[in-house]
């Protein structure tokens, strides 16, 4: 089957238009995706128990593994190479 210059321009075409589709997909999904949620109804509190910011396991893990990797350098640091003469 020979394949001339319409034909190639139709491959291309139809290239192009399905990367559009592509593109459009993906950009309704992120709006969809990424909204915020809807308010909660008056009179109700946003969640239960009032302190919702979960920040203390996160945290203190994140301030022993510093200071472990700060107490290992400096471990490190003060260890002297001995030298074999």
């Amino acid at each position: 089957m020979e394949c001339n210059n319409f034909c190639i321009f139709t491959i291309f075409k139809m290239k192009t238009f399905k990367a559009g589709i592509l593109f459009l997909v993906f950009f309704c999904l992120s709006q969809v995706v990424l909204s915020a949620p809807p308010p909660p109804p008056a009179g109700m509190p946003g969640c239960w128990p009032p302190p919702c910011i979960p920040i203390d396991g996160g945290i203190s893990v994140l301030i022993a593994a510093g200071a472990a990797y700060g107490a290992k350098k400096l471990y490190n640091s003060r260890k002297k190479p001995s030298k074999i003469s």
